[in-house]
């Protein structure tokens, strides 16, 4: 797992407002930093996606989790060791997020990644991390990184270059909204 490099570029690129392509826990996704409205509009720009739709926020970390959002149910997160597939949990009270990245209603779609360049460059990072699928906006999501489109690779700023060559099918997260009386409701297997 050679990925130094990748993490210290991508680093540097967020520092500075710009976005990455990069491998998740799922499939390739655009991603930037979740606290900066500036960052996040230049995802729906690249996108050509309405700023209404929704994107996912990664975090390494259950306390993560804790600071940007208010009042999770922490039964959630029994709930989240139990599933298999990476799955995403849309939270109520999101706070300290970019304003363009939470829904009218104040929820956010978050996941915990365990894959291992993901953690580590939210650690290294110290915030969340916009995480959306590689593609132009009614396009279908590629599997592979080879399948991503050129206009996608020339529009963001760095490129990671761990997990290029990587064959292994994937798809993206389940969703899930947690209700107050701890039962889930599937927006998406």
């Amino acid at each position: 797992m050679d990925f130094e490099n990748d993490i210290v570029n991508c680093l540097d690129v967020l520092q500075r407002g710009g976005l990455i392509l990069y491998p998740t826990d799922t499939i390739w996704g655009i991603g930037c930093d979740a606290t900066s409205a500036e960052a996040v509009a230049k995802v729906y720009a690249l996108k050509q996606r309405a700023a209404a739709k929704s994107m996912i926020v990664l975090m390494a970390e259950e306390r993560d989790v804790l600071k940007y959002t208010s009042q999770p149910d922490l039964r959630v997160f029994d709930y989240l060791q139990t599933v298999v597939k990476p799955t995403t949990v849309i939270y109520e009270g999101a706070i300290g997020l970019a304003e363009n990245l939470v829904n009218e209603d104040g929820t956010v779609g978050v996941r915990l990644v365990r894959e291992d360049f993901c953690r580590h460059l939210i650690k290294r990072w110290r915030k969340p991390l916009v995480s959306t699928s590689a593609n132009i906006s009614g396009e279908a999501a590629p599997r592979f990184f080879r399948e991503i489109d050129s206009r996608v690779r020339e529009g963001v700023d760095y490129i990671v270059e761990y997990r290029r060559d990587d064959e292994t099918p994937r798809e993206a997260s389940a969703v899930v909204k947690w209700n107050a009386d701890a039962t889930v409701t599937v927006i998406r297997p």
